[in-house]
């Protein structure tokens, strides 16, 4: 068998793989073409919104690349490659392994026994254990997430993977916690509510837990709207009340969580959750303007003025600040604190979670925390940060 014969061998042997679903993936290699520092090329098969296609990655010394294809387009890819300067691809399939090499001018074609003989999912856009499936969930057909069938809507699917990474996010922390009595939970500034239900419905009927859920809003016709869903789906303890974080009576909470309450209302939240005595207290913060002001006062007097004249990098400044501030503070009343990024939607891509796990054995109102504290507000030119005046400390 001659170079072009085997070359059309094993073209023809990848798309006999594909379809009788015995392909796994592809390797490219020893790679003497003219692309700088271009070093390997792999290619696995994938389903992207129910399109079947085939996804390279491209190796380079310093970076790699992905792109996917269709399937047609990827084989034809595949074949310039091998004639254009890879001198080794395999394909690897569940029945046996394809090799193709160039050895001296000549072109060797090999079959080994396979080395991934279990079939591999195509999934790319994959589809998870997710913690809220869409089934038999009225709340998120009611909430316009899914249609009656339980199938989600295209528009909504970023909505409907927030929902469960959020919960995913809280699943983990929930662990952390006592949860052997009933638990009451507020979520404040909660919205239309998806998150609220989306976790009712997983302490109640995943977890079984015995659980009261309270959404804080100060928009009425949001409140009515998320009291009408609740009750025709029948969630009793469940309820959504309107009114302000400020003005909330937080006493018996057990989880207390503020996503996205803009400046000082998350330290009303903080503040609120801390007085409390809550277990776990979840705030994603949103616009840190009182913290910038502060510094805006003394950016010009201290040596971050490099740093602070530029207001992209004195908004980010303040934002680590404020929220290293607010975490100095609950471990200041004998939190365990996490702060971490987390994903949102696409009009907040990135967000911090701050966390505070209450620890009743953790030392309570450490006077080093208050020095720390008294030093970081010299140091950036604060005279006061909210949740510190709220408890006065």
């Amino acid at each position: 068998m001659n170079q072009p014969e085997h070359l059309a061998t094993f073209i023809q042997t990848i798309h006999e793989s594909l379809l009788d679903n015995s392909f796994v993936k592809i390797s490219l290699g020893n790679y003497k073409g003219a692309e700088e520092q271009l070093k390997n090329i792999y290619i696995k098969r994938v389903l992207i919104k129910k399109e079947e296609k085939l996804s390279f990655t491209y190796r380079y010394k310093t970076r790699d690349i992905v792109k996917n294809f269709g399937v047609a387009e990827g084989i034809g890819l595949i074949e310039k490659a091998l004639q254009e300067g890879f001198h080794i691809a395999t394909l690897f399939s569940t029945q046996f392994d394809l090799i193709i090499e160039k050895i001296n001018q000549k072109t060797v074609l090999r079959k080994n026994a396979s080395t991934n003989p279990n079939a591999t999912s195509l999934e790319h856009d994959k589809a998870k254990n997710r913690l809220i499936k869409p089934q038999e969930k009225p709340y998120l057909h009611e909430l316009k997430i899914t249609d009656e069938e339980g199938n989600v809507y295209k528009n909504a699917q970023d909505k409907y993977r927030q929902i469960n990474h959020y919960v995913e996010i809280l699943s983990t922390l929930i662990k952390d916690i006592p949860t052997q009595n009933l638990l009451k939970v507020a979520d404040m500034g909660s919205g239309k509510g998806y998150l609220t239900f989306a976790l009712y419905d997983y302490l109640t009927n995943v977890l079984k837990l015995e659980a009261e859920v309270t959404g804080v809003e100060f928009r009425p016709d949001m409140v009515q709207l998320c009291n009408r869903i609740a009750q025709n789906t029948g969630f009793e303890k469940l309820n959504f009340v309107e009114g302000t974080i400020e003005d909330y009576n937080s006493i018996g909470t057990n989880i207390l969580i503020a996503l996205h309450a803009c400046d000082t209302a998350t330290d009303d939240a903080i503040y609120k959750g801390i007085t409390a005595e809550a277990d776990l207290i979840v705030v994603a913060p949103c616009c840190h303007k009182q913290i910038r002001r502060e510094i805006e006062k003394h950016k010009a007097s201290n040596e971050l003025d490099f740093l602070t004249k530029y207001g992209i990098f004195l908004e980010r400044q303040a934002e680590m600040v404020t929220d290293g501030i607010r975490a100095m503070i609950l471990e200041y009343f004998g939190y365990k604190t996490k702060v971490f990024q987390f994903i949102s939607d696409a009009h907040t891509p990135k967000n911090v979670l701050v966390v505070g796990i209450r620890n009743p054995k953790a030392q309570q109102k450490n006077p080093e925390i208050l020095e720390k504290l008294k030093a970081t507000k010299a140091y950036f030119g604060i005279e006061y940060h909210h949740l510190e005046r709220l408890f006065q400390l």
